[in-house]
């Protein structure tokens, strides 16, 4: 291979690595697939309700994630002038380019139950 071709291999290689810890870095976690995942349905939640449909998550760790997920623009946060004050989460344009890299990745989880327990469910 010529010296050059390595180069750009390298470099390719280089590239990818810090997209993937990128990614890695504003993905990682137990919970933010869990509130991506909920939030692609496409409707808005409120606080409440997506304490309610993330089972297990606490409610600072829940108001830790949303606003990690917010300054990366994944989700966006509306406050509604109610009384008492109501706040909405939703996905972005942007969030929702993850929508297939979240069904590739339950695909994935399903396919690897199947293979290690034998089942699907």
């Amino acid at each position: 291979m010529k010296k050059e071709a390595v180069l750009n291999s390298n470099q390719h290689c280089q590239t990818r690595i810090r997209a993937i810890s990128d990614a890695m870095e504003v993905l990682s976690g137990k919970w933010k697939f869990h509130i991506l995942g909920t939030l692609t349905r496409g409707d808005k939640l409120r606080f409440m309700d997506l304490l309610r449909e993330v089972e297990g998550i606490g409610t600072k760790m829940l108001s830790k994630e949303l606003q990690d997920l917010e300054m990366n623009h994944l989700i966006s946060r509306t406050v509604l002038n109610t009384k008492p004050v109501t706040v909405e989460y939703e996905i972005t344009e942007f969030g929702k380019s993850l929508i297939p890299i979240i069904d590739e990745i339950a695909k994935w989880g399903i396919a690897y139950r199947a293979f290690i327990y034998g089942k699907t469910d």
